[in-house]
Order: C-alpha cells, then structure tokens, then sequence
C-alpha cells in the first residue's frame, strides 16, 4: 500500500505492506521517542498527534495514516530546546525511567493549546489513557500546571492541598545510568 504522511512538518512517502502498524512506521523514520509499551494499548507510550489528536499509534496501520499530519514528540521539540511541557516536566520530576514521558507530553499538548488555565479534572481526563509505571502521577499532574502557569506568563505554584516534596533521586533506585534529557527521548 503507497501513500504520504506530513511527518513533523515533512511529507513522507508511505510504501508498506497493509499490516504495518503506524508505530513500526514512525519508528522506521527515525522517530524513536514514539515508544511500543504495551502492544495492547492500554499504556500510551505510542502516543502521537494525529491531525492535531491524540492516538495511540500502536492502534491503527500505517496506511490509515495516509493524507494526515502525524506529529511525535520530536516534532513537538523545538531543534535548540525543550518545549514549555519538557522544561516543566523536568522541573517537577514528571518522569523517572522517562519511557513514558514522550506520550505524556504528546497527549497533553492539546489540552495547553485549547486553554493555559486547565483544571486537575481537565489534566486527569486529558492524560487518562496514558500509564506511567514509576512517578505515580502527582509529578505529572503537576507538570502540565507547571507548564500552563508559564503559558500565562506565571510562576508556577504547587497544587492545593499538595506539598512541594523532594522526590527520591533516581539515582537512589536505579543503577544504570541516568537520562535526564528530554530532547533525547530515546530510553537507553
């Protein structure tokens, strides 16, 4: 099957067998922040724009895909930076392992461009189809708050009710090497 996909800003031709799902797909171009959590998609690792929409990407075929504009979380990344949402999510420890980061970041991209002011509820519903198996979520929550308040043009302030801890260091739980760069968003 032969088609095109705008690929972060760039068309790509599409020659793939019918099977291809669009994740093998990204990944083949290079994209390797989009990651296969799960083959169920259940986690939301896969997570990409679609039209401007979040969907998970192990769920559809490439070929399905055709005609669209298809953004991942490289194409969300500004070529000398990290965007608002990756500086904020370091910022408020939103990641640990960083595998599911780049799919929470994708899925919670659309939620800041319809309003820099959401509510927890609002974050909740937005990031439900996506697990992460480490922060336990409060980290997360807070860094999409984090990034609304610098889109308004504020400092950022805890969530009510919530204590500004000191997350346990990664360091102190994992012995391999520590990643805390966004802008690579491959786990290695």
């Amino acid at each position: 099957m032969s088609g095109s996909i705008n690929l972060n800003g760039r068309p790509h031709d599409v020659d793939v067998a019918p099977r291809v799902l669009l994740v093998e797909w990204i990944r083949q171009q290079g994209m390797t922040g989009t990651h296969v959590g799960c083959d169920t998609s259940a986690c939301g690792a896969c997570t990409v724009l679609l039209d401007g929409q979040p969907v998970k990407s192990c769920t559809m075929l490439a070929v399905q895909a055709s005609g669209a504009t298809v953004t991942t979380i490289e194409g969300l990344t500004p070529p000398d930076d990290l965007s608002i949402l990756q500086k904020a999510f370091i910022a408020e420890h939103g990641l640990q392992c960083g595998f599911c980061t780049p799919g929470f970041i994708v899925a919670a991209t659309p939620l800041l461009d319809r309003t820099n002011s959401p509510t927890d509820d609002e974050i909740r519903r937005e990031l439900e189809g996506n697990l992460c198996r480490c922060t336990g979520y409060t980290s997360i929550i807070r860094a999409v708050r984090h990034a609304a308040a610098l889109m308004r043009g504020e400092s950022p302030q805890p969530l009510a009710g919530l204590a500004h801890e000191q997350p346990l260091s990664v360091t102190s739980v994992h012995s391999g090497p520590v990643h805390e760069d966004l802008s690579a968003t491959e786990v290695v």
